[in-house]
């Protein structure tokens, strides 16, 4: 990846991880014993941490972000800290409404990555916990992993399933290979199938949630989810599917799921190219023009898993994927990154749904992945897939 890059984006690259590095020193030493979401209005982070909120679906990228700047730095605060948070996880397992398709945000950066570190069994153990849970929310009559538990109301969300979970599949794809267990990767692959066929729009856009009959598997409507409306198109579902396709290709090999990825990616850098020349990622592609939210860890996001798609492909088709991906992070560092020392956060205007009350504030993920993609680019990122 590294020979891929000009001498003038290895520069930029390189002092933008040393300016993390240098923040985040200072973040976690004055957040010990947190794991945050967001930041409230003096710029300092929210604590998760409690019986309240441990089941919330980001809890795992702060222990993710930890290990990956261990790995940057291999200062032991990193490194204390993410055993902490994946100590503090072992409450979701004992919570049945806490454990849903988002098992594989929580335990692949932390768990799986700290036990492919260090072997360590306890590590392990939470791994395959939590892809024995994800996998025993597959429904047979529609190879599909259902997605949130009832809600507490009137929707019935039995035969949801929602395009994130391609981004926890890898945990599936883990185990199995872990526990030379072909059940884990079979369930894998025919979501993902069904990914495919149920989520792809023919030109690339990409549905949030799909209702199907849970009872005969019957495709029933989408539902416009996080995104502007029914039939938009979520920036940040975008690069879920992207980045989620070209896992299950490294994971199987089936070329299928790579050319899905490049098909989401295609419709995605057109988009940008017509509509966004600064790559400064709205929240909707499909949002009013006159609406002007941004979401950047929907850019963050697709541009690592841009990247991923680069790792898949020779040398003469990787550059247009590439480009894309260094163009969404420049944009990052020049115009949303906070270095300073003041604040917690590194990315701002980061929007979590498109009809929220709230928009363009931190939010954990978007950091994690801004800092894994320089990582990637860098060659020094931990392999968390």
């Amino acid at each position: 990846m590294k020979n891929l890059i000009t001498a003038s984006d290895k520069e930029w690259i390189s002092e933008a991880l040393s300016r993390i590095a240098d923040k985040m020193t200072v973040v976690a030493q004055r957040n010990q014993g947190k794991i945050p979401y967001t930041t409230d209005e003096s710029g300092r982070f929210d604590d998760h941490s409690g019986k309240k909120d441990i089941c919330w679906w980001t809890n795992g990228f702060w222990g993710g972000e930890l290990w990956q700047l261990y790995k940057l730095t291999g200062k032991d605060i990193f490194k204390q800290e993410a055993i902490a948070t994946e100590d503090k996880m072992d409450a979701a397992f004992m919570d049945y409404n806490g454990m849903d398709h988002d098992a594989g945000f929580r335990w692949l950066p932390t768990s799986v990555v700290r036990y492919k570190m260090e072997k360590n069994p306890e590590s392990k153990n939470r791994a395959l916990l939590a892809a024995a849970n994800l996998a025993g929310r597959f429904n047979l009559n529609g190879n599909f992993i259902r997605a949130w538990n009832d809600w507490g109301d009137d929707r019935d969300t039995t035969g949801w399933a929602i395009i994130d979970c391609m981004m926890n599949l890898p945990l599936l794809y883990w185990a199995s290979e872990e526990l030379g267990d072909t059940r884990f990767k079979a369930i894998a692959v025919a979501h993902a199938d069904t990914a495919m066929k149920c989520f792809i729009r023919e030109d690339g856009s990409v549905r949030h949630i799909v209702g199907f009959d849970p009872a005969t598997g019957q495709y029933l409507r989408d539902y416009a989810g996080q995104g502007y409306k029914e039939g938009s198109s979520w920036t940040r579902g975008q690069s879920w599917a992207l980045y989620g396709f070209a896992l299950s290709y490294k994971y199987t090999g089936d070329e299928k799921y790579l050319k899905t990825a490049m098909k989401v990616a295609d419709y995605v850098i057109s988009e940008l190219d017509s509509k966004y020349p600064d790559y400064l990622v709205p929240v909707d592609y499909r949002q009013p023009a006159d609406v002007r939210l941004e979401d950047s860890t929907a850019a963050a996001i697709t541009a690592s898993g841009l990247i991923e798609i680069v790792e898949c492909l020779d040398k003469e088709l990787s550059h247009k994927y590439l480009d894309a991906a260094i163009r969404l992070l420049r944009a990052l560092n020049d115009n949303r990154c906070d270095y300073s020392l003041d604040k917690d956060n590194i990315l701002e205007k980061c929007t979590a749904a498109y009809h929220d009350a709230k928009h363009e504030f931190a939010i954990i993920y978007g950091d994690y992945y801004y800092i894994e993609a320089l990582m990637k680019l860098d060659g020094s990122a931990l392999t968390v897939f």
